[in-house]
């Protein structure tokens, strides 16, 4: 007999803008207790000092959790120039310094070359895994590995103000994977002063901006309260990058059984594409589009 999962079956999306101080996972299990829900998740983690869009799934929604974390994020941040330290941000132990100060046009021409398709290494400080470690474990006990590169889509990136010789503001809009430290880092060994990071603000992720995030507070004054729910975003806004198709009755019930279901032509949608079906205004279904037919790979209780 299959145990009962505790809390509720709550459904959808809530857009927290976070505080530092607080991890990732603090926050979404602050969320989760806040709405007595049997299942959440995040999309994307935050460094916790690192503040703004923490987009956090409940329920069915961590089944669209992949599409927001695969679309793309806009970060502004503070780069202190003249200091590098080991966790590449302020919270580190500084490890070089410099007393060169390069001009507005170095700095523009050298974000450039991390614009584009790039190959980034993480921070060593880091959940990337090592031989089955996490990076930043290794670091703690001083231990010496290497981090190899990985690409990284840097649509944009552009100085935004130079505050004093010592900092400089920064936005990027990048795709999934990026590491505003390791930008920082890089661009100061390509200026020859070294760089950390000082703060970070993740301005918005896929559909969601910060200016729309819930705060912790509010989400703490609501906890528990019939209220809460109000704060929720429907399960297909995690779908918002992915084509819509209607599906017809008998289509709806196939997919909800996991088999291929029939679903009215759609604008712009060709053999293969990916998108997602509904049914009297519920999402259904995400999967492959083929001939008159989507074949789900996930499928929503609603």
């Amino acid at each position: 007999m299959a145990r009962r999962k505790k809390g509720r079956a709550v459904n959808g999306w809530i857009i927290v803008d976070k505080p530092a101080g607080f991890t990732s996972t603090a926050v979404v299990n602050k969320v989760k207790w806040a709405f007595n829900a049997q299942k959440a998740g995040h999309a994307g983690t935050l460094d916790p000092d690192a503040t703004g869009v923490l987009a956090i799934a409940l329920g069915e929604a961590t089944k669209t959790v992949p599409y927001i974390t695969d679309a793309m994020k806009c970060y502004r941040f503070e780069v202190r120039l003249g200091q590098s330290t080991n966790t590449d941000d302020a919270d580190g132990e500084i490890i070089a310094q410099s007393d060169a100060r390069p001009a507005d046009e170095d700095i523009l021409a050298e974000l450039k070359y991390l614009t584009g398709d790039i190959m980034q290494i993480p921070p060593k400080f880091s959940a990337v895994k090592i031989d089955g470690q996490r990076a930043y474990k290794l670091a703690r006990k001083d231990e010496e590995f290497e981090i190899e590169a990985r690409p990284l889509y840097v649509e944009d990136l552009h100085l935004i103000e130079r505050r004093d010789e010592d900092h400089i503001i920064l936005e990027m809009t990048c795709g999934k994977g990026g590491y505003v430290r390791s930008i920082a880092r890089d661009l100061g060994e390509a200026l020859g002063c070294f760089a950390h990071v000082s703060w970070l603000r993740r301005e918005w992720s896929g559909p969601w901006a910060a200016a729309d995030g819930i705060s912790i507070e509010k989400i703490e004054s609501l906890a528990k309260s019939e209220e809460i729910d109000q704060l929720l975003l429907p399960v297909e806004d995690g779908l918002a990058d992915l084509d819509e198709m209607m599906c017809t009755p008998e289509g709806a019930q196939k997919l909800h059984n996991g088999n291929p279901g029939m679903v009215y032509p759609a604008d712009g949608i060709e053999y293969g594409d990916e998108a997602w079906a509904s049914f009297e205004g519920k999402p259904i279904a995400v999967g492959r589009y083929k001939s008159g037919a989507l074949h789900p790979t996930r499928v929503f209780n609603l």
